[in-house]
């Protein structure tokens, strides 16, 4: 008895450890769990799925949106397609800033850790996507590519403007399904929760539906003897889509500061002084990072290694791009068409010309010295 009583007591006392050890360790999980802040899956990755949209398999879906993929799949496929445009639109906006909408292979929030902050560039990027949406569906719509829309078949009859009278026809972009549209699938999870963030992301994605439909232009067609125009058709077609990236690139430019009112329903400005109205404005919560250095944490993957313009005095500037740590100079040969001529019928000949050309680019970030001596 004596020689088993000793192992009893020694489990019972590991046992004891044992399960003060695993709460330790699940409180600490759950404070982890509930103070780090969460990079939830966006539907914006249906862009990366390609023809591979299957509605259970896409992250990031909330319940509403997941139940619009199953009831239109072929939907979908025109949303990715428009996400892959928005995403090239927003890297042109910022092509030459050090926040240049870059994005992250194979992640399925897209843009990484840098959408957690509810900054000037979140507003644009969730302003553009909403745009891409309304623009992508609206367009389908018109080339019968869907089954559910088709024309604007509200256009109809005779209407008017500066040129005198004309006959609608042809096929009206459907711009209101895709408002329509855009609106249910996008906003879906930002209707979910009440806070700050869900309200600055509604109020941009409204911006950004709108942003579309103000570029709507009419286009016509005249009818007549030797195109005299007595009779005009007309129909309503959307701008090239680069008109709503730099509408919005202007509106990130002035967006507006605000913070959420006390009743949780609407915005304050930040700026007392602000007689004007934030209907039309993007709005933020959180001031941007710089984006100089990579830092993990705020999603900013740093300027090192960026091309910088030497002559330039813009944001491209390698003054302000490289963060004031300087830039490295490489000579690059580089080839490109010259001494273009017209070739009777129909072509153009040109030959290959090499120059050399001075290429800079961004230091990387010195790290002190006294960290290596540690």
């Amino acid at each position: 008895m004596g020689i088993t009583g000793g192992p009893r007591h020694g489990t019972v006392i590991r046992n004891r450890r044992s399960k003060h050890a695993s709460r330790i360790y699940f409180t600490c999980t759950l404070l982890l769990l509930v103070f780090t802040p969460r990079v939830d899956s966006s539907w914006w990755y249906i862009g990366a799925l390609g023809a591979r949209v299957i509605c259970d398999n896409i992250p990031g879906l909330v319940n509403k949106q997941r139940q619009l993929c199953q009831r239109h799949p072929d939907l979908m496929q025109s949303i990715g397609d428009g996400a892959k445009e928005w995403i090239r639109e927003c890297q042109h906006q910022f092509r030459q800033h050090r926040w240049n909408c870059s994005t992250l292979e194979r992640d399925h929030t897209v843009f990484g850790r840098v959408m957690l902050r509810s900054s000037r560039e979140a507003a644009f990027v969730y302003a553009i996507s909403s745009a891409g949406v309304v623009y992508a569906i609206t367009k389908a719509c018109s080339q019968g590519e869907l089954k559910i829309c088709g024309c604007d078949g509200q256009k109809r009859g005779r209407a008017g403007d500066e040129k005198g009278d004309f006959d609608w026809g042809g096929c009206s972009d459907n711009i209101n399904y895709g408002i329509k549209f855009a609106k249910d699938f996008v906003d879906a999870r930002e209707r979910m929760v009440k806070d700050a963030r869900a309200l600055m992301n509604l109020h941009n994605n409204r911006c950004g539906r709108m942003a579309v439909k103000r570029f709507m232009k009419l286009e016509c067609k005249c009818h007549g003897v030797s195109g005299s125009c007595a009779v005009r058709t007309c129909w309503l077609a959307m701008s090239d889509f680069r008109r709503t990236g730099d509408y919005l690139r202007k509106k990130y430019n002035t967006a507006i500061e605000v913070t959420m009112n006390q009743d949780g329903t609407g915005f304050t400005v930040a700026d007392k002084d602000f007689k004007g109205s934030t209907k039309n404005e993007l709005v933020y919560v959180e001031n941007s990072p710089d984006y100089c250095l990579t830092d993990r944490t705020a999603g900013s993957l740093g300027t090192a290694g960026r091309v910088c313009d030497k002559s330039s005095r813009g944001p491209d500037s390698c003054e302000v791009m490289c963060c004031g740590r300087g830039y490295d100079t490489m000579r690059v040969q580089r080839v490109t068409k010259c001494e273009c001529k017209f070739k009777w019928c129909c072509a153009v000949e040109c030959q290959d010309c090499e120059d050399t050309v001075d290429v800079h680019t961004c230091k990387p970030h010195k790290r002190p010295d006294w960290l290596d001596l540690t």
